[in-house]
């Protein structure tokens, strides 16, 4: 609900602050005292688009702020953290700003907003009845809402369009995978000859390094036999072979050591040299034995490689990097199915079309019985608010295909008097009928109603006495469950309020200033009678006052 509303400079207002509470709140005033300019100033800040001749004249800029607390208003909270505009506290603060150049800014929470966003949000916390440009009940989506919630079937209606974005997704991946079809089939039919060749192919990283591995060994085999028999012809069996000479000295140097023991030091090196020589001969012989001469051998190895080779080259990948390109198609093929693919989207898309149309066939049933309750109820509402003979009615126009918000569109229509061809809420040309029938429709629909904050303006055109009455009644009993405000010129309006403040405007300065003050009771007597009796103002007329605000006087 709105808490406060700060003025600056705007019009002829120079300086305001107003302190809002719940319940039904009355503006009242000399005509041309300004009582307008409060509405101008919220619908400005509620994202109205500005005209540099609002701000005040001499001054540089206009200034508006509005606070609203959103305890109860759970939606905007889930809007306002969705765009990161949030504030833990509860509460939200809109500002205006409007230069005298003609630029302007808008603020939430302190952010940087546009006018966009104020809309958004504005519609969640207040509705500005008699005004077209801030009526919702004007938009087709507000008048859908409004008849589901008093169905009871919001909850309804988002799985109706749940259902129904899930049925129109399938259907399109249906469409597109039986236009690309042929292409898909083609495509299929390639990859499954890819995958079978390279199946086919059986080759892995391992088998790539153990084939490079031996080709190498396999294509220098006589290099190896060469340097192998010529290294043992060295070591130990030519006629100077290294072992033998080292065997010679050790032996020798054995028997001299007997008489200088400090020989000993060289055999110590010498005799673990004579060991690892004699390895190295056993080893060498070893591998001279297994060294594989086989011709045949080496040109499967190569065949094999050059089958690797190839393959690699036709699908433009090196050769260790063919097993993941076996991967990556078998993946690609099993993405794209089969001709059951095709069956299974299809079975998919028939079910989800039956589970949107049993859900939006279920919320035409009660959209049907709602409309049928609200526009009786609200014809008989009219009845009383100078509109006798007026209908109101609720018209549900199918739509054959079915949409994201059911089977059918809904829309307002009234005839505001007896014999009047019924037409859309949109088009009724009087504020005042709009402004009154906007009241017949809240005080309905008022346990259902989600936006918390009503002001009602020139809901009192045209009206007077006995109506005046049920007009104040109706906006009092609104008021216990929203908070309402209403500007009026009618004392039985005005009477019937929680609370009233008096608008009016002197000269300061030479220049003109309008001022808002909330009333106690007896300056409530003084105003109500000023409305009653105009210019001359007789003890007749503030008895009658009193009376109609139940105060006693003592005569």
């Amino acid at each position: 609900m709105l808490r406060t509303l700060s003025i600056r400079d705007f019009v002829i207002v120079d300086r305001l602050d107003l302190e809002f509470q719940e319940g039904f709140t009355v503006l009242t005033g000399e005509t041309g005292a300004g009582k307008s300019i409060l509405i101008d100033a919220l619908a400005l800040v509620l994202g109205e688009r500005s005209d540099p001749a609002l701000v005040r004249d001499g001054c540089a800029r206009a200034e508006i702020g509005a606070e609203f607390s959103l305890e109860r208003l759970p939606q905007a909270q889930a809007w306002l953290q969705t765009g990161d505009l949030a504030e833990e506290t509860g509460m939200c603060v809109l500002r205006r700003v409007l230069e005298a150049g003609g630029r302007s800014r808008a603020y939430i929470n302190g952010r940087p907003a546009t006018l966009q966003q104020l809309k958004e949000l504005g519609e969640m916390l207040i509705d500005i009845h008699g005004q077209h440009e801030h009526q919702s009940l004007l938009r087709p989506v507000a008048q859908r809402d409004l008849l589901d919630a008093y169905a009871g079937a919001t909850a309804l209606s988002r799985q109706v369009a749940q259902e129904w974005r899930e049925w129109q997704e399938l259907k399109r991946r249906r469409e597109e995978w039986e236009k690309n079809a042929e292409a898909l089939a083609a495509e299929r039919e390639q990859l499954q000859w890819q995958v079978q060749e390279l199946s086919r192919l059986a080759f892995s990283a391992e088998e790539w390094d153990a084939l490079q591995a031996e080709h190498r060994r396999l294509s220098h085999a006589a290099s190896l036999q060469e340097a192998v028999e010529y290294s043992l012809e060295a070591l130990s069996e030519g006629e100077a072979a290294a072992l033998a000479v080292v065997g010679g000295v050790v032996s020798r140097l054995n028997a001299a050591a007997e008489y200088d023991p400090r020989l000993k030091e060289s055999l110590d090196v010498l005799e673990p040299a004579q060991i690892q020589i004699q390895e190295a001969v056993y080893g060498l012989r070893h591998y001279l034995a297994g060294i594989d001469l086989d011709p045949r051998r080496l040109q499967e190895v190569e065949q094999r490689l050059e089958e690797v080779h190839t393959t690699a080259r036709k699908y433009r990948v090196m050769p260790e990097h063919l097993p993941q390109t076996l991967v990556g198609l078998e993946e690609r093929l099993e993405s794209l199915g089969g001709a059951a693919s095709a069956e299974e989207l299809q079975q998919k898309e028939i079910a989800a079309a039956q589970a949107y149309r049993k859900a939006a066939e279920r919320l035409s049933r009660e959209r049907l019985r709602a409309a049928a309750e609200l526009g009786k109820r609200v014809t008989e509402q009219m009845q009383g608010l100078a509109m006798a003979g007026g209908r109101f009615e609720v018209a549900l126009t199918p739509v054959e295909a079915g949409s994201a918000h059911g089977l059918e569109q809904v829309e307002l229509l009234v005839a505001a008097n007896p014999g009047a061809a019924l037409r859309p809420l949109a088009k009724v040309a009087s504020g005042g009928e709009l402004s009154r029938l906007s009241l017949a429709i809240q005080t309905v629909t008022t346990a259902v109603a989600e936006v918390p904050t009503l002001v009602f303006d020139e809901v009192d055109a045209g009206i007077g006495g006995r109506v005046a009455e049920i007009v104040g009644r109706m906006l009092k009993e609104l008021g216990q469950a929203h908070q309402v405000m209403c500007i009026t010129h009618l004392p039985q309006v005005a009477a019937a309020a929680d609370r009233q403040w008096q608008v009016s405007k002197s000269e300061v300065a030479g220049k003109v200033r309008s001022q808002v003050r909330p009333l106690e009771r007896d300056e409530r007597v003084e105003e109500l009678a000023r409305m009653l009796g105009g210019l001359k103002i007789t003890e007749t007329t503030r008895r009658h006052a009193a009376e109609m605000l139940g105060v006693r006087r003592d005569r």
